[in-house]
């Protein structure tokens, strides 16, 4: 299996896991992270490239904007706002707030609409 088949067989089942009412909310939102980084992992991968870690998502796509283009940074802000604001407080800390799993969904959907263009 490629790399790039890995990340897609992530990428769906992370957002299974993310889509499913019976998964906690914190987990649901760090689903939707996961999902997220490996389906950006996935378009990289296509391109012969690896992110390697989530904490340069940023800068990767910065560096390889030919990839996303014109929506780079749609894409690079909705993962950087899922990861360093709205996971941080569900996962470790004591909230678990119904309004950040929405914004994870946007956010998500923002970032799959964009890659599964690419990809398609």
């Amino acid at each position: 299996m490629s790399n790039f088949e890995k990340h897609l067989e992530k990428y769906e089942m992370f957002k299974h896991d993310a889509t499913n009412d019976s998964v906690s909310i914190p987990l649901r939102i760090e689903a939707y992270f996961y999902a997220a980084f490996h389906l950006i992992e996935a378009v990289a991968a296509r391109h012969g490239l690896h992110v390697e870690k989530h904490q340069r998502v940023r800068s990767f796509l910065v560096r390889h904007s030919e990839i996303m283009g014109d929506e780079t940074e749609k894409v690079w802000q909705a993962f950087q706002e899922i990861e360093n604001q709205l996971r941080p407080g569900q996962v470790y800390g004591g909230q678990v707030n119904g309004w950040k799993l929405r914004r994870a969904r946007e956010l998500f959907i923002v970032i799959e609409a964009v890659c599964q263009g690419i990809l398609s």
